[in-house]
């Protein structure tokens, strides 16, 4: 496994499934487990301090409200750590977002957005950061962005014949 994706509740995987999908299309290893910073610190701990001997390049960490996941983790690990801010009822992920983004110096956690897009760019980024070290990795990398503006003018003309259509 190249990437470990943890969250802080099995319930927060509809919402940020999306990172996995993104991890598949480049064909990157994962490897998906449920712990809380809060709930469950040790396994927190012991997980994150043998991600290196176990092969994991980077870990995502999903949480919500207090989501301090992210920051537990960083804390036990040189690894790089992206933290995904999971949308609450309470404030919509703006809660969560700035419990991510409020690292204090010289513990660095990469924040992604609080939105849909949030978990799908943790994806990406994880692969940039692995396509660093993968030329393989690199190529598909750079023939995804490549097909980007295709996509999207595939999208406009659909929707321009959609407009025209009175739809």
């Amino acid at each position: 496994m190249q990437v470990g994706i943890l969250m802080g509740s099995d319930s927060d995987w509809s919402k940020i499934n999306a990172v996995a999908k993104a991890l598949d299309e480049f064909g990157v290893q994962y490897e998906v487990n449920v712990m809380s910073a809060h709930r469950t610190p040790a396994a927190v701990k012991e997980y994150t301090e043998t991600a290196i001997s176990r092969g994991l390049r980077v870990i995502i960490c999903a949480a919500g409200g207090a989501a301090h996941l992210a920051g537990v983790v960083a804390a036990h690990t040189t690894l790089p750590v992206i933290g995904i801010p999971v949308p609450t009822d309470l404030a919509g992920g703006l809660d969560s977002l700035l419990s991510v983004v409020q690292m204090p110096g010289d513990i660095a956690v990469a924040t992604v957005a609080a939105n849909s897009g949030g978990a799908r760019n943790a994806g990406i980024l994880a692969v940039q950061i692995l396509a660093l070290s993968d030329p393989a990795l690199q190529k598909k990398l750079e023939e995804f962005r490549a097909s980007l503006p295709k996509k999207i003018a595939e999208k406009n003309a659909a929707l321009q014949a959609k407009i025209k259509s009175g739809g």
